[in-house]
C-alpha cells in the first residue's frame, strides 16, 4: 500500500508539471506570435524580450565623453615606459583594475588573467650595436646606443635600447651591402648585378615587407646579418635635418629608431593554438619559425646616413635611392676615399635573451540584461616598446573614457545593453599579439558561439584628418550609421561619414559613391578574432591626409619620441579627435550590443564576393584554367547563390522591423544566422603553413591579384611551377566556403 501511494504521488506530480510545462507553451507562443488588434496585451516581461535601441541614450553617451579626460588618461597611461612584463606594464593592470571596479563609474566585472609568454629583451649589461671595424679589430665607428633626449619625458632611465625582437645573439662581420628593402626580388637583383652575398651583411629599410622576412630572405642568399633603419624618404616626407624634425614638428628625429617584433606569426611562439600557461606543452625552441635565423639590429637614419653614404659599388636603381643626402650604392664595403677604408667590415651585435614572462589581459564586463550568452568585444593592447602615447595609450585611453561613461550609466540604474559587454585590455601585443591571441585559444569555442563582434581601437589618432575604419563587409552597414551621428572636429563640423568619404571612397555597384571601408589583415588585436576565430570585426582610428604626406605611419612610431608632449603638440592638439573616436566607437560598440537585430549586413558580403571574382575573371586567366581545366563558373554560381540568400534575409528582416511584436525567436534566429556568417568563411586546411589564417577572404596574399588569397596565389605559383592541382583545390575550398555561407542565411527548414 505504501508502495502504491508513493506511484501515485508520483503520477500527479508528473501531470501536474505537464499541465504547467503545457501552459507556459501556450503563453509563450500566444505571446511570441503577432496577434491582431483585437488580442490580449503581451506581458511586460515580452516586451522587454523586444526592447530596442534607444537613440535618445545612445545621444546621452555622445554628450557625456569628454576631450580633457581622454588627454589626461594618456598623459597617466604614457608617463613611464610599459613594456610587456616589466615594472610599468604591471601597474597599468592594476590601473585599470581600479578604474573599472569603481563603485561610481565601474564595470560589473573586472579580472586579470595571466599567462606565461614567450619574449625577447636585449642585454641591459651589453648593448646591442652595429660598428665599423678594421683588420684589426679596431672599432671606428658606433651606433648610438639610445636616441637623443630632445624633451623632458624621454629621461625615463627604464626607455629600453633599440634592438629586433626575437632576432638570435651573434656577433657576424663582413662587407655592407644596400638591400633596398630586404625583400626576396631585393637580394635577387643584388645577385643579378653581380654580388657576392654569402658572408656580407645587408642594411635594409623598413617597408616594403615584414620585418622578420627582411632577415629570413637575406639567410637564404648567404647573409649573416642585417641591419634595418627607416629612411626619411619612407616617413618623412623626405625631412632629415634636426631643425625640421621632432621636437619642431611631427617628423622621425635623425637618432630615432623604431623598434618591433621581429615574428611573422602571432600568439605565443612556443604554444601554437593553445593557452600558454604554466601546465601547457611547449614546443621546442628550436621549431619556431618565422623569426630572424640571423642577427638583426634597427638603427637610427642618423647613422644609416653614415654607413651608405660611404658604400662603393654600383649606384642603385632610382626605385631604390632614399632621402640621406646622397646616392645610394650597393657595395659590398665602403669607398676608400669616404669615412671608412674598402678593407673595413660592419659587425652586428647582438646580445637578445629569450625568456618566458607572465603577462596578463585585464577584462572588464557589462552584463547583458536579455541575451546574457552572446558578447560584443572592444579590446585595445595595453603594453608598447616605450612610453607608447600613440601606439598603443591613444586607444587606452579612448577606452577608459568609454567604460567611464557606460560604467556611470549603469552604476545610476539608467541602462544596461541588450548584450554583454567584454572589454579587453591585452598585453604583449607589440611581441606578436600575444594577449589577445592567448586569450580566443583559451575561451575558443566560448567565443566563437557566442561573439556577435569584435571592435579594435588600437592607435585611436593617427593623425587628426579624418576617419579610418577598417573591417569584414558585415561591419560596414553599423560604422557607416554611427559616422553619420558624429561630428567632425572643428569650427566648420561635418558628419564623419562625409568627411570619411572625403578621403576614402570607392563607387559601389549597390549604394553609389560610399565611403570605402579598409581591410584587415594582421596588423593588431583583430587578427585573432578574424582569422582564428571567423568573429564579425573592425579596427577604427582617426589617421592623416595621405595626399599631402607619404609617410607609411605617423613617424614617431615605435620610438622613444612616442610621447605624451608629441601626442599632445603634433598628432592631437586639443584632443578633438580623441574624442570623436570615442564617440563613433562608443556609438557602434552600443549599436551592437543594444539594437534588437543586429546591425550587421549580409548583402554587404555578396558584393565583395563579387568584386573578389571580378578580379579574377579575365581573359587570359580564364583561358589558363580552361587549359588546365579548371572552371570559374562553379565559382560564379555559388556567388549567386550566397547574394540571393542574403537578399532573402534582408527581406525577413526588413519584414520583422515592420512588426509591431515581431516574434522573439524569429528575432534570435536572424541574429544568429547574422553572426554566424562570418564563421562560414572559415577553413582550418586552407592554409596549412600559416598559423590561425583560415579565413579564406581575409588571409594574407603575395600575388598582384586582388582575389580570393588562396586561389591568386596557387594561380601565380601554377604559372611558374605547372601545379595546376593546387589551382583546383583552392577554387574548391573557395566555392565550399561560399556556398556554406549562402546556407547560413537561408531561411531555417
Amino acid at each position: 500500500m505504501v508502495k502504491c501511494s508513493k506511484n501515485w504521488e508520483y503520477i500527479l506530480a508528473a501531470v501536474l508539471s505537464g499541465v504547467g510545462l503545457l501552459t507556459i507553451g501556450i503563453l509563450l507562443g500566444h505571446f511570441a506570435i503577432p496577434k491582431g488588434t483585437d488580442e490580449p496585451e503581451a506581458p511586460s516581461w515580452v516586451h522587454s524580450l523586444l526592447r530596442d535601441l534607444d537613440e535618445d541614450l545612445l545621444q546621452d553617451f555622445m554628450n557625456q565623453v569628454e576631450a580633457t579626460r581622454i588627454r589626461e588618461n594618456l598623459r597617466t597611461l604614457s608617463s613611464q615606459p610599459h613594456m610587456a612584463s616589466t615594472d610599468g606594464d604591471k601597474e597599468l593592470v592594476q590601473l585599470l583594475l581600479s578604474r573599472w571596479k569603481d563603485p561610481k563609474t565601474g564595470l560589473d566585472d573586472a579580472t586579470e588573467v595571466v599567462y606565461d609568454v614567450f619574449l625577447s629583451f636585449p642585454d641591459s649589461e651589453r648593448p646591442n650595436s652595429v660598428a665599423v671595424v678594421l683588420e684589426n679589430g679596431t672599432q671606428i665607428f658606433i651606433s648610438r646606443e639610445k636616441e637623443e633626449n630632445l624633451t623632458v619625458d624621454q629621461a625615463d632611465p627604464r626607455v629600453v635600447q633599440p634592438y629586433a625582437a626575437y632576432a638570435p645573439p651573434g656577433n657576424p662581420q663582413g662587407k655592407l651591402v644596400y638591400a633596398n628593402e630586404g625583400k626576396l626580388s631585393d637580394y635577387e637583383e643584388l645577385v643579378r648585378n653581380g654580388i657576392d652575398l654569402n658572408g656580407t651583411i645587408a642594411i635594409t629599410r623598413y617597408g616594403g615587407t615584414g620585418r622578420a622576412t627582411k632577415a629570413i630572405n637575406a639567410a637564404k642568399f648567404g647573409v649573416i646579418g642585417v641591419v634595418v633603419y627607416t629612411d626619411p624618404g619612407d616617413i618623412n616626407d623626405k625631412k632629415a635635418s634636426a631643425e625640421e624634425t621632432y621636437p619642431y614638428s611631427w617628423y622621425l628625429p635623425p637618432s630615432g629608431v623604431e623598434r618591433g617584433s621581429y615574428n611573422n606569426h602571432f600568439g605565443d611562439l612556443l604554444t601554437p593554438y593553445y593557452p600558454a600557461k604554466d601546465f601547457t606543452y611547449r614546443i621546442p625552441e628550436d621549431q619556431i619559425t618565422g623569426i630572424p635565423p640571423i642577427p638583426t639590429q634597427p638603427i637610427g637614419f642618423e647613422d644609416a646616413r653614415t654607413l651608405i653614404c660611404s658604400l662603393t659599388g654600383p649606384a642603385a636603381d632610382d626605385t631604390w635611392q632614399g632621402s640621406l643626402g646622397c646616392v645610394y650604392n650597393l657595395g659590398p664595403g665602403f669607398q676608400d676615399d669616404g669615412l671608412f677604408f674598402n678593407t673595413s667590415e660592419v659587425q652586428v651585435n647582438v646580445y637578445n635573451q629569450r625568456r618566458i614572462e607572465k603577462s596578463s589581459n585585464v577584462l572588464g564586463l557589462i552584463r547583458g540584461s536579455v541575451e546574457p550568452d552572446r558578447y560584443v568585444i572592444y579590446g585595445n593592447h595595453r603594453d608598447s616598446w616605450v612610453h607608447g602615447a600613440i601606439d598603443p595609450s591613444s586607444g587606452t585611453a579612448v577606452m577608459l573614457e568609454i567604460t567611464r561613461v557606460l560604467g556611470k550609466m549603469v552604476k545610476e540604474g539608467k541602462w544596461r545593453p541588450r548584450r554583454s559587454i567584454i572589454f579587453g585590455s591585452w598585453g604583449a601585443e607589440e611581441f606578436g599579439l600575444i594577449g589577445s591571441t592567448e586569450y580566443t585559444e583559451e575561451f575558443f569555442s566560448k567565443l566563437q558561439q557566442r561573439s556577435v563582434a569584435y571592435i579594435n581601437v588600437d592607435i585611436a589618432v593617427f593623425a587628426n584628418v579624418t576617419f579610418r575604419p577598417q573591417g569584414t563587409p558585415p561591419a560596414q552597414s553599423v560604422l557607416f550609421t554611427a559616422a553619420k551621428q558624429v561630428q567632425t572636429p572643428g569650427d566648420n563640423p561635418i558628419p564623419l561619414y562625409d568627411n570619411w568619404k572625403l578621403h576614402y571612397n570607392r563607387t559601389s555597384s549597390i549604394y553609389g559613391v560610399i565611403p570605402s571601408l579598409g581591410s584587415l589583415g594582421a596588423g593588431s588585436d583583430y587578427a585573432p578574432f578574424v582569422h582564428y576565430l571567423g568573429i564579425t570585426s573592425m579596427d577604427i582610428a582617426y589617421t592623416y591626409d595621405k595626399s599631402k604626406t607619404s609617410a607609411r605611419i605617423y613617424p614617431a612610431y615605435h620610438t622613444a619620441f612616442d610621447t605624451f608632449d608629441y601626442a599632445d603638440k603634433f598628432i592631437d592638439p586639443g584632443f578633438t579627435s580623441h574624442q570623436a573616436v570615442a564617440r563613433i566607437a562608443g556609438n557602434v560598440l552600443v549599436r551592437l550590443a543594444d539594437t534588437l537585430i543586429l546591425p550587421l549586413n549580409a548583402i554587404d558580403y555578396g558584393e565583395m564576393l563579387e568584386t573578389l571574382y571580378k578580379a579574377v575573371d579575365h581573359e587570359y586567366i580564364v583561358e589558363d584554367l580552361k587549359n588546365h581545366s579548371v572552371s570559374l563558373v562553379p565559382l560564379q554560381n555559388a556567388i549567386s547563390q550566397f547574394k540571393s540568400a542574403a537578399a532573402g534575409l534582408h527581406q525577413r528582416i526588413a519584414r520583422l522591423q515592420e512588426e509591431a511584436s515581431p516574434s522573439p525567436l524569429q528575432v534570435r534566429m536572424v541574429n544568429d544566422q547574422l553572426m554566424l556568417l562570418e564563421r562560414a568563411f572559415l577553413n582550418p586546411r586552407a592554409f596549412p603553413d600559416k598559423y590561425y589564417y583560415s579565413h579564406i577572404i581575409m588571409a594574407s596574399r603575395s600575388s598582384f591579384i586582388a582575389t580570393f588569397p588562396g586561389l591568386a596565389d596557387a594561380y601565380i605559383s601554377a604559372k611558374k611551377s605547372g601545379n595546376w592541382e593546387d589551382v583546383h583545390q583552392h577554387l574548391t575550398i573557395v566555392v565550399q566556403a561560399i556556398e556554406n555561407a549562402a546556407s547560413i542565411l537561408e531561411p531555417v527548414a
